[in-house]
Parts: C-alpha cells; sequence; structure tokens
C-alpha cells in the first residue's frame, strides 16, 4: 500500500540549531562606487582555499579553470569568483560558510547558472549545490508537499510526483535542468504559474544559513510559535523583533507601491510580512538572489495534475491583437497562456535546426498557446471550444486550432520553449538577455505591446524576438544591444533607462521572473522610490549585517553597464586552427560564442548533447559538451 509519506532520501541535516555566534557588525550598505574587484581578494585566496580544503568534505577549486566556467552565467556579465566549493551536504556548506566570515569574504550561492540578470557571477566564494545536494528527501501524499534539497532539478520532482497525480505548478522554459534554489533565489515562474503561481506562492518551509552561522528552519510562524521564539532570545528573536518593526514601519508604502499584477518579481518580498498575509517569513526570502541567506533545503507545495489537456494555439497577425484579446480568455481561467512571434520559428530554420509544429500552427506572425486541463478529454476540450466561440466575437483578425493529442501539443510547447535559443543567431542577429521579462497588467498588455515595439524598433533600432507568459503580462524580449563598442553600450544604457520608464508607466514589474540582478537592480529606486529603497537596505541588513551575500546584486546593485563580458575591452586571445570557421570570421573566439551559457547541457534526459553530466553531474562536463558541439557546427559548415 501506498503510505502518506513516500521518503525518498534520507534526512541529512540533523536537528536545527545556530552553529556558531552571531555576528555583531552592523557595518553600512557598500556604495555603488566601492565596486568589487579579484584584487581585494587575491592575498586572501590562497588562505581561505587551504581551510576550506580541511573543512569541507566535498569539493574545493580554486584552479583558473574552475573559476573561469563559474565566471558568468546566463546574462551579460562576467565577474571571476575567487573559488568555488561543491558541498557533499549541509554540515560543508555549513563549514565553507564559517572559513568566509573568519576571513570576511563574499558568498554565492548558486543553481544551474541559467539567471538572466548577472545575480549566478560574483567576487565570491561561489557555492554549488547542483552536483551532490540534489536528493528529494519526501514526498508527503496528504500534506500534498516535497521536501528537496537546492540542487533537485525541477523536473526530478515534477516527474516523481506525476507518479501520484501531482505536480509542482511552476515550470520555467529551462524546466529540465532550472535547481530549486535557483527557483527559489529568482521567485521563478512558468507556463503553469497560471494556475499555481509564482515560486513563492508554492514554498512552504525553508531551511536556511546565514552569513553570521545561524542555520535554522523559517515558514509561517502561528501567533503562539512566534511568541515562543521571541521569548527565548537569541540571533532569530532579534531577526523576527526586527522584522515586525519593518514590517510595522513601511507597510503602508508596501501597500502603495507595489504593483498589483500576477507577476511583480522585483524588490524583496516584504509583502509577505504584512499582517493580512501572515508575518511568513519564508516567503519573504524567495526571490532575494542570494543576497540574505543560502537555502539548504525546501518544504514546497504539491497540486493535483490534470491527466487531460486541450491546447488551443491562435493565430494573431501582430502583437497588439493579440495582446488586446488575452483578457478574455483569461476569463475562462486556462492553465497556460503563452506566446510567440515567428521569429522565434525563422531563427530556428536560419540555425538548421527543424522545428515541427511549424506546420501545425494556424495563420499568423504571432501566436498564443491556450492550454486548459481537465479530469477527461471532453472537459478540456469544452473550455477550449468556449473561448473560440468568444474570440469569433472580437475585433482584430485571427485564426485557431485545437490540439488533444500528446504528441502535438509537445512539439508546439517545444516551439514556445525554443525562444531563448532562438533568439541568438550568431554573427548574423546577436541578441542578448537583460531587458528580457517585464510585466504589466494582463489588461494593459495590448496597449503596452504596441509602445514598447515602437520603442525597440523604431526609436532604437533593434531587431527582437519575443515570447513569454502572455497570460500574465511577462514577456520575454531578446534584443540586438551592442555591448562590444563604448556607443553601442551607452545606447544599451539609454534603452534599459526609456523602457523602464515605459514599464513602470504601465504600473508593471521590471522584472516579472527571472529577477533583478545587476541588470535591473540599478533601476528599482524608480519602481519603488527611495522610502522602499531604504526598507530593502534594512531588510538586507537585518539577514546579512556585513554584507558579504551577493554584494552588488539587487540591492544597491553595480552599474548595468559595468561587468559586461563581451564590452569594449574584450579581446580574446587569437588561436590558430586547422578549420577556418568562415561562417565565424575565421574566429575560434565567434565560434565558441554560439554557446552562450542556456543551460541545455545541464539536462538529464536522454535529448541533449551531454550524457557526460547526466553521468556526473559536473559544470566543466556540461560546458565542454556544448563546447564541442558548438565546435563540431564549425567544423562541419568549414567542411
Amino acid at each position: 500500500m501506498l503510505s502518506s509519506k513516500t521518503r525518498l532520501a534520507p534526512e541529512r541535516a540533523g536537528n536545527l540549531q545556530q552553529v556558531s555566534p552571531q555576528a555583531t557588525s552592523k557595518s553600512k550598505p557598500k556604495s555603488k562606487s566601492q565596486l568589487i574587484s579579484i584584487e581585494k581578494y587575491g592575498d586572501q585566496a590562497g588562505a581561505v582555499m587551504h581551510e576550506l580544503s580541511r573543512s569541507v568534505h566535498g569539493e574545493v577549486r580554486f584552479d583558473p579553470a574552475s573559476r573561469s566556467l563559474y565566471a558568468s552565467d546566463l546574462s551579460v556579465y562576467r565577474q571571476v569568483p575567487i573559488g568555488v566549493v561543491i558541498p557533499h551536504d549541509a554540515d560543508d556548506v555549513i563549514a565553507a560558510v564559517d572559513v568566509c566570515r573568519k576571513h570576511q569574504v563574499p558568498i554565492l550561492g548558486r543553481g544551474c547558472g541559467t539567471s538572466l540578470a548577472g545575480q549566478c557571477c560574483n567576487v565570491a566564494v561561489v557555492i554549488d549545490f547542483s552536483k551532490y545536494m540534489n536528493q528529494i528527501r519526501e514526498i508527503d501524499l496528504h500534506n500534498r508537499t516535497a521536501r528537496v534539497e537546492p540542487g533537485v532539478i525541477c523536473d526530478e520532482l515534477r516527474h516523481a510526483a506525476n507518479k501520484f497525480g501531482l505536480t509542482f505548478a511552476v515550470d520555467p522554459a529551462t524546466h529540465k535542468y532550472c535547481t530549486f534554489g535557483g527557483m527559489i533565489g529568482n521567485n521563478s515562474c512558468g507556463v503553469h504559474s497560471m494556475m499555481g503561481g509564482k515560486t513563492v506562492d508554492n514554498v512552504e518551509e525553508l531551511e536556511i544559513l546565514t552569513y553570521d552561522g545561524l542555520h535554522l528552519t523559517v515558514d509561517k510562524p502561528i501567533e503562539s510559535s512566534l511568541k515562543q521564539i521571541l521569548r527565548r532570545g537569541g540571533r532569530q528573536a532579534e531577526i523576527y523583533s526586527r522584522l515586525r518593526t519593518l514590517s510595522d514601519r513601511y507597510g503602508n508604502e508596501v501597500r502603495r507601491r507595489y504593483p498589483q499584477i500576477p507577476r511583480r518579481v522585483s524588490g524583496y518580498n516584504l509583502d509577505e510580512l504584512l499582517p493580512e498575509n501572515g508575518f511568513n517569513v519564508a516567503r519573504s526570502l524567495v526571490g532575494s538572489e542570494s543576497t540574505l541567506a543560502l537555502v539548504l533545503s525546501a518544504k514546497v507545495r504539491l497540486m493535483h495534475n490534470h491527466p487531460k489537456r486541450a491546447l488551443l494555439v491562435v493565430g494573431y497577425p501582430d502583437l497588439g491583437t493579440a495582446g488586446d484579446h488575452v483578457p478574455e480568455i483569461l476569463r475562462f481561467h486556462p492553465i497556460g497562456l503563452e506566446g510567440f512571434h515567428k521569429h522565434v520559428i525563422q531563427n530556428m530554420h536560419q540555425k538548421g535546426k527543424k522545428i515541427s509544429a511549424a506546420e501545425m500552427l494556424p495563420k499568423g506572425d504571432i501566436w498564443l498557446l491556450v492550454e486548459f486541463g481537465g479530469d477527461t478529454q471532453a472537459e478540456a476540450n469544452t473550455q477550449a471550444e468556449a473561448v473560440i466561440r468568444v474570440l469569433s466575437k472580437l475585433p482584430g483578425d485571427h485564426e485557431t486550432k485545437l490540439f488533444e493529442k500528446k504528441e502535438d501539443q509537445d512539439a508546439l510547447w517545444h516551439a514556445r520553449e525554443s525562444g531563448v535559443g532562438a533568439s541568438r543567431v550568431p554573427n548574423e542577429e546577436d541578441a542578448w538577455p537583460s531587458w528580457e521579462d517585464t510585466a504589466v497588467a494582463p489588461e494593459k498588455l495590448g496597449a503596452y505591446l504596441r509602445e514598447f515595439s515602437d520603442l525597440v524598433t523604431k526609436q532604437f533600432g533593434y531587431k527582437w524576438t519575443v515570447f513569454g507568459h502572455f497570460g500574465q503580462g511577462c514577456i520575454h524580449t531578446r534584443i540586438t544591444f551592442d555591448l562590444k563598442s563604448r556607443e553601442g553600450l551607452s545606447k544599451f544604457r539609454r534603452f534599459m533607462e526609456e523602457g523602464s520608464d515605459l514599464v513602470i508607466r504601465y504600473g508593471g514589474s521590471l522584472s516579472g521572473e527571472h529577477g533583478d540582478g545587476q541588470a535591473k537592480g540599478e533601476l528599482l529606486p524608480k519602481m519603488f522610490g527611495p522610502k522602499l529603497m531604504e526598507a530593502f537596505r534594512e531588510f538586507k541588513s537585518i539577514w546579512d549585517p556585513q554584507w558579504r551575500m551577493n554584494p552588488g546584486k539587487l540591492i544597491d546593485a553595480n552599474p548595468l553597464d559595468q561587468n559586461i563580458r563581451v564590452g569594449p575591452d574584450y579581446q580574446p586571445r587569437p588561436v590558430l586552427t586547422h578549420f577556418k570557421f568562415p561562417e565565424d570570421k575565421g574566429s575560434m573566439s565567434l565560434a565558441t560564442e554560439r554557446c552562450f551559457g542556456v543551460g541545455k547541457c545541464r539536462s538529464l534526459d536522454g535529448d541533449t548533447m551531454c550524457p557526460s553530466f547526466r553521468a556526473t553531474r559536473e559544470e566543466k562536463t556540461a560546458r565542454a559538451a556544448a563546447l564541442d558541439c558548438s565546435l563540431r557546427c564549425c567544423a562541419a559548415i568549414a567542411s
């Protein structure tokens, strides 16, 4: 018989406790002018490496190759870390933090490295949880929850839960390789956030470790347990007391300034500390991008997984009309409502990649994928057919097709998930993230898309690829920023400034899924104002008094046009090779840029080029496979 709790791996953390004395530093935050450089910690690196090697049972890597591997993510930024720790378990993480605190060096907790705003690279000791701390500890069928370690890949839990008719609702396009640590750090979302909310809405508890050594579980405490914590005293009581004061002081400003839209991911989740939200300490930490504490495990919510799906595809001639129809579609409560532009298909074909869904799509230049779920196919179809009838009465050209077969639906979803990879055609359309995922209220989407399209193409003359979560007003855009010249970088800054003015004018959020990091962090004062920025600084200081957790990201962030990985000073070393790389201007360095960090080589399923990663869970084998794939493609072209 199936028990109400299915235990999948042994508990390894032991009893939660404070493992070292609390820090007494009340140092003020660093200003933007005090940017961290690797030279600042160069003299300490040897001592830190030596002590980590003695204290940590896992792997400690301070060699140049390892540091280079972890110097960039899926963003436009690059910062060489001090070193890398790959812990075996929570005890290793505690030991590593103790050493780093002794030497006052910064720390960054890392997921799978696909962050788009630069929050996953820093001059810090990087702690990579993905190789060993990747166990699903428990699935509780009675309470519909699961306990996972930070290195668990999203699809691992979804596949395990699906055996019992359950799912974890949040499924980003990177669901085959993104990890829970990164999803919690960024407050990730996905197609089925339509039915289940953002990551923050699905977190019940977090086991955390702070820089000053506090190791505890945080949740949404009931009043009696909160009073007990405060009576007990100590560092946890100090934190909770200061959080309540913070909530009281800034509560009205939070209520006034936070956009009431489905996809507000920017800033800290101070709204979770409000009395009406139950003083949810765990959820207030979600989306903090490793700037407050490290997550050692998480208890997350599971929900019913509809066994049958109906996928309605609607083709439109333009973005604005597609956006205009979204509010009407939402009246029927789809479980997914995504969109992508024909440019995705065109770019994939240009790269020689077959998209089987291309022949299945209805007529149009932009498509909405509207998914309904049900316990029977008829139940799902009925909802989709109701939408078809309503759309027929709305102004604006469109064409619809309904798909029932799973293989057809999978092909269509693959086309949507190809958006990131399709956004970049080397040497022809070098599109980059940074703007990426702004969000507005769905009822304003059509008007916003028209203005934003004019901003990108008419005012700035960029090319762009569009896709994203139309049902929640969150639009992904990859844009051909020129980041290799000073003029291009200046233009990039102007665009980021004007784009942020536009989305704020529409009452939106600078980030609707991928976090603020360095790309959006500098712009947050525009969105939140001076009072809430001060609240954010106080919030960080409560958890991280010494400001050593992922500094220069999200809060008082480094300038958005610094630390650019291919900036004006980018001068890769020329390498003499047998192949001439005619499609890459004869340059091996340009050929290697075909791998830009999307992370598909880190997938555990059988459809990627990297069986090495599936066997080792090693970042270096994933990167090596991706580079090998890029070079083989170039060699094939050259021959």
